[in-house]
């Protein structure tokens, strides 16, 4: 396909064809009183060169994550991502395929997202999964949906300590869709006693939650269900190797962002929403679903299943006007599980947990620091009250070599929120902590 510009021979063929003398007769048509009368002020054309040249003095101008050390989390992580996964999930096959709606050209990429669905079901203790939605965000919007369609009821409750962007993102749905989800207090940052009346559809919680405090989600979860409605988790997947799963803990439909499935940061996306449920829900699942046949000799073989469900067969009957999926982050998930495994998913969880403990005391310590909910038990991240406003020690820290972590609006703009992946040394966990203590001098 051509990219270069239209020359001066191409654009005298086409008027030669029109039976036209100018360009300018080519828009007679258009009323002279709406028509620019000058040329665009635009600069000059550059050369290929200089443009690479200016893009590259540009983007040395960005600090990313493998410039400072990263302690920012809030949804999105440094976690490490091993070369296979990138060098498997880029090969050609996956990265230029395109919709599988034939399965007979299409095998080798339904078998991986089968394979991921697979995965997602037994880290979550659900029975089915779909292939992937856009975000964290998408996926707990489509749990709402799901939730109201499967119930008959119109009102959704969402924990205070579940991320506010999604809560911001229920808002932007629900507009449309005729509903304004209800917070209910989290009292210390985690629980809380929502009230499940006979009208509410779904009842959020975010396990590990916006805090990283763990929740009791059993309680909570129990009590949405008490009620009718479904329990809806936001859950971290890397938590999964040393936390109940929401299969076992009593929800309904667990979402995820699932950017920490071997996906980089990326400067914020594009990531992939992660979503399970019970076999109750599969036909009111969105996007797409990849089901285990067998063909006409009686080999294994995949297909997209249950598409009566998507928008591109029922329009508007659909149960959501999502009918595709993150396919390419998907397969990268699926790697990235495969080379994880159950004991390394197991051994990852136990280091991001033990050097969270360790840097929590360490910056806790710095005098003028202190946690924002004492005692209250979290897994890979936790929030800090600061001395001073987070926003302006954070940038501080930035100079320091430091990505701090994500400023918090609570303790009037002084809590701050750290992750401690499993990449942070007990060296730089130290050396943050003397940064943060000169910086508050």
């Amino acid at each position: 396909m051509r990219f270069a510009p239209h020359t001066e021979q191409d654009v005298r063929a086409m008027l030669d064809a029109l039976g036209l003398d100018s360009l300018d007769r080519l828009f007679d048509q258009i009323p002279a009183s709406v028509r620019l009368d000058r040329p665009l002020d635009l600069p000059e054309g550059r050369s290929e060169m200089e443009v690479v040249d200016d893009l590259r003095r540009l983007a040395g101008r960005n600090r990313s994550a493998d410039d400072l050390v990263c302690f920012a989390g809030g949804g999105a992580y440094d976690h490490y991502v091993p070369a296979v996964v990138w060098a498997l999930a880029g090969r050609s096959e996956f990265a230029t395929s395109y919709t599988p709606y034939q399965p007979e050209l299409s095998q080798g990429v339904l078998g991986v997202l089968f394979e991921y669905q697979s995965m997602i079901c037994e880290l979550t203790g659900m029975e089915v999964s779909n292939a992937s939605l856009y975000d964290g965000a998408t996926a707990v919007a489509e749990a709402v949906n799901m939730a109201r369609s499967a119930t008959g009821r119109a009102r959704v409750l969402a924990s205070a300590a579940l991320d506010a962007r999604y809560v911001e993102a229920l808002r932007t749905y629900g507009r449309g869709a005729g509903y304004e989800p209800e917070v209910f207090e989290a009292p210390g940052g985690r629980g809380g006693a929502p009230d499940v009346g006979e009208d509410v559809a779904a009842v959020i919680v975010q396990h590990p939650n916006r805090y990283g405090i763990l929740e009791p989600a059993r309680e909570l979860f129990a009590r949405a269900r008490a009620g009718g409605a479904r329990a809806i988790q936001v859950f971290d997947p890397l938590s999964l190797g040393i936390l109940a799963p929401p299969g076992e803990l009593g929800a309904d439909i667990c979402v995820a962002e699932g950017q920490v499935l071997g996906n980089h940061l990326s400067f914020g996306g594009p990531y992939l929403g992660v979503i399970a449920a019970r076999m109750a829900d599969v036909r009111r699942l969105p996007g797409r679903i990849v089901g285990e046949t067998v063909d006409v000799d009686g080999r294994r073989g995949y297909v997209l299943t249950l598409q009566a469900r998507e928008q591109h067969i029922r329009r508007e009957k659909a149960v959501s006007n999502i009918c595709t999926n993150q396919t390419l982050l998907a397969i990268a998930a699926a790697i990235y599980l495969a080379w994880l495994g159950p004991e390394g998913l197991r051994e990852l969880g136990r280091r991001c947990a033990a050097k969270a403990r360790y840097a929590a005391e360490r910056l806790a310590a710095v005098p003028g620091v202190e946690l924002l909910f004492p005692g209250a038990p979290f897994f890979k991240e936790f929030a800090l009250r600061l001395p001073r406003p987070a926003a302006e020690v954070r940038d501080a820290l930035i100079e320091r070599g430091f990505l701090a972590g994500v400023p918090l609006d609570d303790a009037d703009g002084r809590g701050l929120l750290v992750a401690v992946t499993e990449r942070r040394t007990r060296a730089e966990i130290d050396a943050f902590a003397e940064a943060l203590g000169e910086v508050l001098r």
